[in-house]
């Protein structure tokens, strides 16, 4: 009887501790999204945008000959031809004086600009800034009147799993409300230069783009950017959202300046491979490998130098070569930083005053062509390539940094080692070494046979003049 008691009160004893936590779990969960729809709709906006469009193309699958007197005849079918093209889409009100949120690319090329509030009245809308490369656009509504704004959340607080309510114009069907939870963090899609989506299963389809994320709260916590569909299948329940906290970022920027200000470091860098890192003697694959430094740049002037590994900045972990990038981005234009690097095997500190990504070369600059050399060379059988030594020449047509020494690869055989050279690609590097002639560059590479090294490390420029580091596995 004993026994039986003591059983019953362990139950008891359990059961109430089993009880808060189960609460805890499940009392988020909302009966209705109504008053929460009812209380945010009038902060959303319908966006139509029109652009018009010329067409060059010929009317006819076949074209008159010079001369012929059905030239004349039907020559008003072949000139330009405009069309008017509307692009639907949503946006949010952040300022009662009508200052609207919207995706770039729903407004990209627009003439002109409508905007719906709440479903009924239209109104003319004017660009106040854009920013292609976070895919951000700020309206103002040409109007008096006084709208209902709703304000940001904080989106590094939005846990997986939570709920989310999205509001928008999908194919025009404008106030759709959807729900859902938030799927996951942090996603890279490679749609941005500075991805780092909140993904979502709340039904998002075309029409929804620059629309807001709201939490349970009628905080925005995302902007509604992109979905994957399938064959255009629409709806699959996989949308994704720029967060929040990296938005308002760039849109207080656009309302201040009309133009974004980013922070800026002058490297190329490219990411750390496992082979990298066994080369390097990195405990594991981490941190951004710097390709090359950009002359004059902050990082130039800091020290830094092509080779580096960055695996800290401003005291903030580089796991991978994508998230300096965007760190760097969110760092104000003039800010002192420090930055652990990987040199030698050894971790050294730099301190390193950002400069603006808008005013560098690197911004504006446009990447040059060159056409195949037929200079003489010199053949490397165990590698199946030929080469030539760099010349004087070579550094200013393609315009090199002056300094520039090393080969040209001027042929590749079936079969090569170098999968990843193409011809015409200048290798300045080789086993950390700094190449000076072709015949340097073949002793190196008898070396490396010689000692049996599985891997060979090179550093190159392509025929784009892109400076990075490859690694190529030798049998």
């Amino acid at each position: 009887m004993k026994t039986y008691k003591k059983l019953v009160k362990f139950i008891l004893i359990l059961s109430f501790w089993c009880l808060p936590i189960s609460y805890a779990y499940s009392k988020n969960i909302p009966s209705s999204f109504a008053d929460l729809a009812e209380n945010l709709m009038p902060s959303v906006v319908n966006i139509s945008s029109t652009q018009t469009i010329k067409s060059s193309e010929n009317q006819f699958p076949f074209q008159f000959p010079p001369g012929s007197p059905f030239e004349d005849m039907f020559k008003d079918f072949n000139e330009p031809r405009e069309r008017k093209a509307t692009a639907l889409g949503s946006g949010f009100i952040i300022d009662k004086e009508g200052i609207v949120v919207t995706n770039n690319h729903v407004i990209q090329g627009a003439e002109d600009i409508l905007v719906s509030v709440n479903g009924s009245k239209e109104y003319s809308a004017k660009v106040l800034g854009t920013d292609p490369y976070m895919d951000l656009a700020v309206l103002k509504i040409e109007s008096n009147t006084k709208f209902k704004p709703v304000s940001f959340g904080d989106s590094d607080k939005a846990r997986v799993g939570d709920w989310v309510v999205a509001i928008g114009n999908p194919f025009g069907f404008g106030g759709t409300v959807t729900a859902g939870i938030i799927s996951s963090r942090n996603r890279d899609i490679g749609l941005t230069r500075y991805d780092d989506f909140i993904q979502t299963d709340a039904s998002i389809n075309q029409g929804n783009s620059g629309g807001p994320l709201f939490d349970m709260n009628g905080k925005v916590v995302g902007i509604n950017t992109a979905i994957i569909a399938p064959g255009s299948s629409g709806s699959i329940g996989i949308g994704f959202a720029i967060p929040s906290n990296s938005a308002s970022k760039v849109i207080d920027q656009l309302l201040k300046f009309g133009e974004t200000k980013r922070g800026w470091l002058g490297v190329r860098i490219q990411e750390v491979t496992k082979e990298i890192a066994n080369v390097e003697k990195l405990e594991k694959a981490e941190g951004a490998l710097v390709a090359s430094v950009s002359e004059n740049s902050p990082a130039d002037k800091a020290g830094i130098k092509a080779g580096d590994i960055i695996l800290e900045f401003d005291e903030k972990r580089i796991d991978t070569m994508r998230t300096l990038p965007k760190l760097v981005a969110q760092t104000a234009v003039g800010k002192k930083v420090t930055l652990k690097i990987w040199r030698n095997r050894k971790l050294i500190t730099k301190k390193v005053l950002l400069g603006r990504l808008e005013s560098s070369k690197e911004f504006k600059a446009e990447n040059k062509k060159e056409e195949p050399d037929t200079k003489e060379y010199t053949k490397i059988e165990s590698l199946k390539i030929s080469i030539r030594d760099l010349n004087k020449n070579d550094i200013e047509e393609r315009e090199l940094p002056k300094n520039t020494t090393g080969i040209v690869v001027t042929n590749i055989e079936k079969g090569s080692p170098l999968l990843f050279i193409s011809t015409n690609d200048v290798i300045v590097e080789l086993q950390k070494k700094k190449i000076k002639n072709s015949k340097q560059f073949l002793n190196i590479v008898e070396e490396a046979n010689n000692n049996n090294e599985k891997t060979l490390y090179l550093a190159i420029y392509n025929s784009s003049n892109q400076r990075s580091y490859i690694t190529v596995k030798l049998k």
